[in-house]
Protein backbone atom coordinates (compact mmCIF):
# COMPACT_ATOMS: atom_id res chain seq x y z
CA UNK A 1 0.00 0.00 0.00
CA UNK A 2 2.78 2.41 0.96
CA UNK A 3 4.61 1.61 -2.29
CA UNK A 4 1.45 2.27 -4.30
CA UNK A 5 0.96 5.67 -2.62
CA UNK A 6 4.59 6.54 -3.15
CA UNK A 7 4.37 5.50 -6.82
CA UNK A 8 1.20 7.56 -7.38
CA UNK A 9 1.97 10.63 -5.27
CA UNK A 10 5.77 10.55 -4.96
CA UNK A 11 5.58 11.23 -1.24
CA UNK A 12 9.38 11.23 -1.02
CA UNK A 13 10.00 12.93 -4.38
CA UNK A 14 11.46 16.38 -4.77
CA UNK A 15 11.06 18.89 -7.58
CA UNK A 16 13.79 17.15 -9.61
CA UNK A 17 12.57 13.56 -9.24
CA UNK A 18 8.78 13.92 -9.41
CA UNK A 19 7.17 12.22 -12.43
CA UNK A 20 4.32 13.49 -14.59
CA UNK A 21 1.97 10.89 -13.07
CA UNK A 22 2.89 12.00 -9.56
CA UNK A 23 2.50 15.66 -10.47
CA UNK A 24 -0.95 14.95 -11.91
CA UNK A 25 -2.05 12.88 -8.91
CA UNK A 26 -0.81 15.58 -6.53
CA UNK A 27 -2.73 18.21 -8.49
CA UNK A 28 -5.94 16.18 -8.18
CA UNK A 29 -5.34 15.59 -4.47
CA UNK A 30 -4.56 19.27 -3.82
CA UNK A 31 -7.67 20.35 -5.71
CA UNK A 32 -9.86 18.34 -3.35
CA UNK A 33 -7.77 19.33 -0.34
CA UNK A 34 -8.11 23.03 -1.25
CA UNK A 35 -11.84 22.60 -1.76
CA UNK A 36 -12.18 20.91 1.63
CA UNK A 37 -10.06 23.55 3.36
CA UNK A 38 -12.03 26.41 1.79
CA UNK A 39 -15.27 24.76 2.87
CA UNK A 40 -13.83 24.43 6.36
CA UNK A 41 -12.88 28.10 6.38
CA UNK A 42 -16.55 29.04 5.93
CA UNK A 43 -18.87 30.47 3.30
CA UNK A 44 -17.66 34.00 3.96
CA UNK A 45 -14.25 33.13 2.53
CA UNK A 46 -15.76 32.20 -0.86
CA UNK A 47 -17.57 35.46 -1.43
CA UNK A 48 -15.56 37.71 0.82
CA UNK A 49 -13.39 40.29 -0.84
CA UNK A 50 -12.09 41.75 2.40
CA UNK A 51 -8.34 41.60 2.89
CA UNK A 52 -9.02 39.19 5.75
CA UNK A 53 -10.55 36.66 3.33
CA UNK A 54 -8.23 37.35 0.41
CA UNK A 55 -5.16 36.58 2.52
CA UNK A 56 -6.48 33.10 3.25
CA UNK A 57 -7.27 32.37 -0.39
CA UNK A 58 -3.92 33.64 -1.67
CA UNK A 59 -1.82 32.03 1.06
CA UNK A 60 -3.68 28.74 0.79
CA UNK A 61 -3.09 28.64 -2.96
CA UNK A 62 0.57 29.54 -2.57
CA UNK A 63 1.22 26.94 0.10
CA UNK A 64 -0.71 24.10 -1.52
CA UNK A 65 0.89 24.72 -4.91
CA UNK A 66 4.25 23.88 -3.36
CA UNK A 67 3.01 20.35 -2.62
CA UNK A 68 1.93 19.84 -6.22
CA UNK A 69 5.39 20.51 -7.65
CA UNK A 70 7.17 18.78 -4.73
CA UNK A 71 8.89 22.00 -3.66
CA UNK A 72 7.81 21.27 -0.08
CA UNK A 73 6.82 18.09 1.75
CA UNK A 74 3.34 16.87 0.78
CA UNK A 75 1.92 16.38 4.28
CA UNK A 76 3.66 19.47 5.65
CA UNK A 77 1.97 21.72 3.11
CA UNK A 78 -1.42 20.21 3.89
CA UNK A 79 -0.74 20.86 7.57
CA UNK A 80 0.27 24.47 6.85
CA UNK A 81 -2.91 24.96 4.80
CA UNK A 82 -4.97 23.62 7.69
CA UNK A 83 -3.22 26.04 10.06
CA UNK A 84 -4.13 28.98 7.77
CA UNK A 85 -7.77 27.91 7.68
CA UNK A 86 -7.96 27.36 11.43
CA UNK A 87 -6.33 30.75 12.06
CA UNK A 88 -8.88 32.35 9.72
CA UNK A 89 -11.74 30.66 11.60
CA UNK A 90 -10.29 31.72 14.96
CA UNK A 91 -9.94 35.35 13.85
CA UNK A 92 -13.46 35.32 12.36
CA UNK A 93 -14.83 33.96 15.64
CA UNK A 94 -12.89 36.54 17.67
CA UNK A 95 -14.01 39.34 15.30
CA UNK A 96 -17.62 38.36 15.83
CA UNK A 97 -17.25 38.46 19.61
CA UNK A 98 -14.98 41.49 19.97
CA UNK A 99 -15.49 44.81 18.22
CA UNK A 100 -11.83 45.66 18.83
CA UNK A 101 -10.60 42.45 17.15
CA UNK A 102 -13.08 42.94 14.31
CA UNK A 103 -11.81 46.45 13.70
CA UNK A 104 -8.20 45.29 13.88
CA UNK A 105 -8.73 42.39 11.47
CA UNK A 106 -11.37 43.78 9.13
CA UNK A 107 -11.10 47.55 9.53
CA UNK A 108 -14.10 49.86 9.51
CA UNK A 109 -16.31 51.60 6.96
CA UNK A 110 -15.37 55.13 5.89
CA UNK A 111 -17.98 57.80 5.19
CA UNK A 112 -17.21 59.32 1.79
CA UNK A 113 -20.22 61.61 1.33
CA UNK A 114 -23.39 62.62 3.17
CA UNK A 115 -26.36 64.57 1.79
CA UNK A 116 -24.45 65.72 -1.27
CA UNK A 117 -21.34 66.82 0.65
CA UNK A 118 -18.12 65.01 -0.30
CA UNK A 119 -15.59 64.37 2.46
CA UNK A 120 -12.39 65.01 0.51
CA UNK A 121 -10.11 64.10 3.43
CA UNK A 122 -11.74 60.66 3.58
CA UNK A 123 -11.40 60.23 -0.18
CA UNK A 124 -7.71 61.13 0.08
CA UNK A 125 -7.24 58.77 3.05
CA UNK A 126 -8.79 55.87 1.08
CA UNK A 127 -6.99 56.73 -2.20
CA UNK A 128 -10.25 57.33 -4.07
CA UNK A 129 -10.95 60.11 -6.52
CA UNK A 130 -14.23 61.93 -6.85
CA UNK A 131 -14.68 60.03 -10.13
CA UNK A 132 -14.33 56.74 -8.22
CA UNK A 133 -16.98 57.96 -5.80
CA UNK A 134 -19.38 58.88 -8.61
CA UNK A 135 -18.73 55.56 -10.35
CA UNK A 136 -19.64 53.72 -7.15
CA UNK A 137 -22.73 55.87 -6.80
CA UNK A 138 -23.88 54.87 -10.29
CA UNK A 139 -22.92 51.19 -9.99
CA UNK A 140 -24.08 50.47 -6.45
CA UNK A 141 -26.84 53.00 -5.92
CA UNK A 142 -28.11 53.36 -9.47
CA UNK A 143 -28.03 57.10 -8.84
CA UNK A 144 -26.89 59.89 -11.15
CA UNK A 145 -25.84 62.48 -8.55
CA UNK A 146 -24.74 62.76 -4.93
CA UNK A 147 -27.84 64.83 -4.16
CA UNK A 148 -29.89 61.62 -4.46
CA UNK A 149 -27.84 59.82 -1.80
CA UNK A 150 -28.23 60.11 1.95
CA UNK A 151 -24.73 58.67 2.48
CA UNK A 152 -21.95 56.87 0.60
CA UNK A 153 -19.48 54.58 2.36
CA UNK A 154 -16.34 52.70 1.48
CA UNK A 155 -17.04 49.43 3.26
CA UNK A 156 -14.54 47.24 5.10
CA UNK A 157 -14.32 44.90 2.12
CA UNK A 158 -13.37 47.74 -0.26
CA UNK A 159 -16.74 48.09 -1.97
CA UNK A 160 -18.74 51.30 -2.13
CA UNK A 161 -22.23 51.23 -0.65
CA UNK A 162 -24.95 53.82 -1.06
CA UNK A 163 -27.81 54.74 1.26
CA UNK A 164 -30.51 56.35 -0.89
CA UNK A 165 -32.58 59.27 0.31
CA UNK A 166 -36.11 58.36 1.34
Amino acid sequence: MHDALDFLFGLHADSHTITAVQLTMRAVAMFFAALALLRLSGKHTFGGSAAFDMVVKIMLGAVLSRAIVAASPFWGTLGAGLVFVLLHRLLAWASFRSEWVGQLVKGEATLLARQGQVFHDNLRQTDLSEKDLLEGLREQGNLASLDQAEAVYLERNGSISVVKKQ
